[in-house]
């Protein structure tokens, strides 16, 4: 299983930010996924915008990996070109284990694999979910600002729930880093 990471239009420090925590979040848990299997697409500025290329990294890196699953976590404009890519992926044959998108605000999100959204705010998760969210998302709780919850989120705290009926009660108060462990180990193990 790899990761893919489709970063937004920032500084490429906050994204190495996210990829070193990510990382080290894995290192530290009992998920066996290694991260060596972590790859960051590279696209810079509108780049990030576009399937086509996220599609030709995903090829150039996974050589003959078509099979093996991936998962897509992407941040802000990067949501835009990795939910194209996602599906791209699955058209040439790929299959895409989850799909998380991390502060994709206005980008409507369907398809036939799991959907999660982070929001850096509750005003951020409720609108976002009228586009498309899938089942157990996130939001910060207090709202921190935009890029902080790529910059670090491990220090984001929030609320998960489950946004598959309507908006329900939240489940449980943790991280953002946490919630992220939480999906990876759940779709590790399915």
């Amino acid at each position: 299983m790899s990761i893919i990471i489709c970063p937004g239009i920032h500084e490429p420090e906050l994204t190495e930010s996210f990829r070193v925590g990510l990382s080290d979040l894995i290192s530290n848990s009992s998920v066996s996924q290694k991260p060596g299997n972590i790859l960051v697409y590279p696209g810079k500025d509108f780049l990030v915008l576009s399937a086509f290329h996220i599609l030709q990294f995903l090829r150039a890196r996974l050589i003959g990996s078509l099979k093996s699953p991936i998962i897509f976590i992407s941040f802000s404009a990067g949501v835009v070109g990795a939910i194209g890519a996602a599906h791209l992926w699955q058209l040439l044959g790929g299959r895409v284990k989850a799909f998380i998108a991390i502060d994709g605000w206005g980008v409507p999100l369907q398809g036939n694999f799991p959907i999660h959204r982070m929001s850096h705010d509750y005003f951020t998760h409720w609108s976002s979910c009228l586009l498309g969210s899938g089942q157990n998302n996130f939001y910060a709780e207090p709202a921190v600002d935009h890029l902080s919850i790529w910059k670090s989120p491990q220090t984001v705290q929030g609320w998960w729930l489950d946004s598959s009926i309507g908006i329900s009660p939240p489940k449980g108060h943790l991280t953002a880093s946490e919630f992220l462990l939480m999906l990876l180990k759940h779709y590790e193990a399915n």
